[in-house]
């Protein structure tokens, strides 16, 4: 009896503290709920891709990741570097007909619409195999670049390889469905940094349309693309659109899921994601969210306004003292060249480090002394960026933020002593008689001095000294 009252009891107890949890520790849940107010705290769980990754676009650096060196099938991601090879080895201005073998793709596949024996010039057929995602498109581009698609297979996985992939290996120019066709989420992320770097690329890549011309089979056609989603504003009702964004590439089958390799640019910073196996609408979600904490993380600065962050201060000398700052000059930066601008991407950490120990980022050269005078606006030194792209260097003139007078007492320094004697075009004082007075005096005074002592020495040696005296009477023989 005693020992079931007991249990009863205990069981009371249990059910009001799994009440009270959630008042106990309300934070619990909250961090399992995406925020959009709060993009900076996401986690891999607010994600709906199996595999992630952001990076930043122009150092590969990784932001963000998500299981991100597990096995995936890319799906139509493929086609990112069968377009970059096309691009890179094949002649724009070249017309191609469709082949049979080309043609030959599954009943499930994306096509532009080309039939067999249709003419197309390389460059239509690069941006409509990105809008369209087009299989058969992919296929001509593999024979039309290496004669046959086996051959522009292993060509896409040498430059897989030279690119850094370590995880990959591609069966197929497109990507439908392939055992042996598979890459991570990593890899990608380095196949789309190399292709954006490219500039005909980068122009296919944030398009969504394209007017395909006339061919000897088809009257000219209009093509849409997937990731309109992502880049277009101006469609009603479009949640999926991310302001800034600049492409590039969906893709999707029942093994792959719904994937997407996106870039978006903001404020001179760009970032590149890979989301694998997600959901149809997921795949534009965690886009959205990794950018937002890409953006949270990063800072673009040119050298002016990292210099600004920790502007140099120095001490003038001979300040008077009437001077308000008490000699202390900040010295603001000048542009040598208006028309050239860099930026300089950096987590708002490094930013700070870099601002902090400004030297080991720029080169700071003084011209001068910082002895007053000095004038609001005079040059007193300069400091040189050298971009990480191996660009010319930037240089920017130190200057005066404010005037410094000179206390009138104050003492000449050797700079400008040096600076009046070279001046002067006579470097001998002209002759006077003070200069005259200055030279005769010590020297007569010097010579009656040893007159003097000369005297004084011969007296002493004439009272001590004597004769010795002849001998007298005496003879030697």
């Amino acid at each position: 009896m005693r020992n079931g009252r007991i249990r009863r009891g205990l069981t009371v107890v249990l059910a009001v503290a799994l009440l009270l949890v959630p008042c106990w520790a309300p934070g619990a849940l909250a961090q399992a709920e995406y925020d959009p107010t709060q993009p900076e705290l996401l986690e891999s769980s607010h994600l709906d891709a199996t595999s992630a990754i952001l990076i930043e676009a122009s150092s590969g650096e990784v932001i963000f990741e998500k299981d991100a060196d597990m096995m995936m099938y890319p799906a139509s991601t493929t086609k990112i570097l069968t377009l970059l090879l096309g691009i890179m080895m094949g002649d724009l201005s070249q017309t191609v007909y469709l082949s049979e073998t080309a043609a030959n793709v599954g009943e499930d596949s994306s096509v532009i619409g080309l039939d067999v024996g249709e003419s197309i010039l390389f460059e239509d057929l690069l941006y409509a195999t990105m809008i369209r995602s087009g299989n058969e498109g992919a296929n001509l581009i593999a024979e039309t670049i290496s004669g046959s698609i086996p051959a522009f297979v292993n060509l896409m996985n040498e430059a897989a390889a030279l690119l850094g992939c370590t995880s990959t290996h591609f069966a197929n120019p497109h990507g439908l469905h392939d055992d042996n066709h598979y890459t991570t989420a990593r890899d990608m992320a380095l196949i789309a940094k190399a292709a954006m770097e490219n500039d005909l690329f980068r122009d296919m890549a944030k398009s969504y349309t394209y007017t395909l011309p006339r061919s000897n089979l088809h009257s000219s056609r209009v093509l849409t693309s997937t990731t309109r989603l992502f880049m277009n504003p101006s469609l009603d009702d479009n949640e999926y659109y991310y302001p800034g964004a600049i492409g590039i590439k969906s893709g999707n089958h029942s093994q792959a899921g719904y994937c997407f390799v996106g870039a978006a640019e903001r404020d001179g910073v760009e970032l590149i994601s890979v989301v694998f196996k997600s959901t149809q609408e997921g795949r534009w979600t965690d886009t959205q969210k990794l950018m937002d904490y890409g953006f949270t993380q990063f800072v673009s600065l040119t050298p002016m306004e990292l210099y600004a962050l920790n502007p140099i201060e120095v001490e003038a000398k001979s300040f008077s003292l009437d001077d308000p700052g008490y000699g202390r000059l900040r010295l603001d930066l000048r542009a040598t060249d208006q028309t050239r601008s860099v930026q300089i991407v950096a987590t708002k950490e490094e930013a700070q480090n870099m601002s902090r120990n400004l030297r080991q980022t720029v080169l700071i050269q003084y011209s001068r002394d910082f002895s007053a005078p000095i004038t609001q606006g005079e040059t007193m030194g300069t400091m040189t960026y050298y971009p990480n792209d191996g660009g010319s260097a930037i240089v920017y003139e130190l200057v005066a933020s404010r005037s410094v007078e000179r206390r009138e007492d104050a003492p000449l320094s050797l700079e400008e002593i040096e600076t009046m004697v070279y001046a002067d075009p006579n470097p001998f004082p002209p002759f006077t008689l003070e200069m005259a007075l200055y030279i005769v005096l010590p020297l007569g005074a010097l010579l009656l001095i040893l007159r003097l002592m000369g005297r004084l020495f011969h007296r002493s040696g004439r009272r001590h000294s004597g004769r010795i005296p002849k001998p007298r009477n005496r003879f030697y023989r």
